[in-house]
């Protein structure tokens, strides 16, 4: 075998065949390729910091206030769909208990499900009510660290949500030793952690909060 390099040819010879031939430049033109003006910024999830068994999720992205607040604890309770009811019974948008809505002066449980307006205004009546109960615990609370995790407003009305304003404030005065966890693995820590930060200054606290319609 006879091997020829010619420029940047290069010629493979076997019993005076030529078995392989092929040619390259010597330099190579890459402008057309160029990044100049790409977005090429992406975030690669921390799967250490992914908590109960949660996946790679897209979440609505509407700020910190109260609606990117219930937006967003929405998209985590039902994927945001009003008519959906989960294998425990759970109802709605936002997932309430049956017992929560008689609480607000739900009775209908099919007029629930019918109606967005009633499952807004439950929303609103909630957490307005939750944030008369956990009032002295907000003040007594919020800025601190518990497991890890600070201490908000939101984080903490967000997970009476999951669990009710009294898991939440056993947790807290517990320091966080009375955990709440519900049949998915959920846990009062996890909801407070991913729900923190929001502006609810927006919502009134009510002791007896009611849905009017």
């Amino acid at each position: 075998m006879v091997r020829k390099i010619v420029g940047a040819s290069i010629i493979l010879t076997v019993g005076g065949i030529t078995s392989l031939s092929f040619t390259s430049k010597s330099s190579s033109d890459f402008s057309s390729y160029s990044t100049a003006g790409l977005d090429l910024e992406y975030v690669v999830p921390n799967f250490d910091e992914i908590e109960d068994g949660e996946g790679i999720e897209m979440m609505p992205k509407l700020g910190m206030s109260y609606i990117g607040f219930k937006e967003a604890l929405a998209f985590k309770e039902s994927r945001g769909n009003y008519a959906v009811i989960n294998q425990f019974g759970y109802l709605g948008k936002y997932q309430f208990g049956l017992s929560t809505l008689e609480l607000l002066g739900i009775r209908s449980k099919s007029d629930f499900l019918d109606s967005s307006e009633l499952q807004e205004k439950a929303f609103y009546a909630n957490v307005a009510r939750n944030k008369w109960i956990l009032r002295r615990d907000i003040k007594r609370f919020v800025g601190r660290r518990i497991n890890g995790v600070e201490v908000t407003e939101s984080g903490m009305l967000a997970a009476a949500h999951l669990a009710g304003a009294g898991a939440v404030k056993k947790y807290l005065r517990s320091g966080g030793v009375e955990g709440f966890e519900d049949a998915f693995g959920t846990t009062v820590r996890y909801y407070m952690k991913r729900f923190a930060g929001y502006d609810l200054s927006f919502v009134v606290m009510q002791r007896n909060a009611k849905v009017v319609l």
